[in-house]
């Protein structure tokens, strides 16, 4: 008996969810209206995500198209702006990650242990060495006061470990860092 009432309910349910969707379903005139009063927004928040105006219109043409065919699986009461926008949220991750898969370079030598370095990063050439020992000179000639912090930041540490190694306040060890970089660019300006 109670496995009749079960089907009974689960079967009135399915009548119910099934009769809502074609009564409580958006007019096509009225979703597209709506779609259409959003398209300033939804270009602001595209430009806000690439910013950049020839994607953001891109972005906003692939999201009105997407929406326009999800329009069967919108739910009436659902903040349509919202759900739009996350749409579009979606549809530009996507895109970002394709991006991000598409310039990843895999390696499929047989020596492995080769690095894909590029020709132009300066540390295959005599000339990058060259620079490179040019930077470290000038990096061990800065005063203690500025060298010590700026080297421990080159080495991963962070501002508030820099403080509480050398006891002085976080600002101080960013004013230091920054004055090292500074002293740096005039020095190394003045080699070239």
């Amino acid at each position: 008996m109670d496995y009749k009432i079960g089907w009974l309910k689960f079967l009135l349910i399915i009548i119910v969810i099934k009769w809502s969707k074609k009564y409580f379903a958006m007019k096509p005139i009225l979703f597209r209206n709506k779609i259409l009063s959003l398209q300033e927004n939804m270009m602001n928040f595209a430009l806000m995500l690439t910013s950049n105006r020839e994607a953001a219109q891109d972005l906003l043409q692939e999201t009105t198209l997407k929406v326009l065919d999800s329009e069967a699986k919108y739910i009436q009461d659902l903040n349509f702006k919202a759900w739009v926008m996350t749409i579009m949220r979606n549809i530009f991750v996507n895109n970002y990650r394709k991006v991000v898969r598409s310039q990843m370079i895999i390696d499929q030598t047989e020596d492995l242990y080769l690095l894909n370095l590029s020709h132009n990063s300066g540390f295959d050439t005599p000339e990058g060495l060259c620079t490179l020992k040019e930077i470290n000179t000038a990096i061990n000639a800065l005063d203690p006061v500025l060298r010590v912090p700026f080297s421990m930041f080159l080495a991963g540490y962070k501002y508030s470990e820099i403080s509480v190694h050398l006891q002085v306040s976080m600002g101080t060890v960013k004013s230091r860092i920054f004055s090292a970089r500074k002293e740096l660019q005039n020095t190394l300006r003045d080699m070239k």
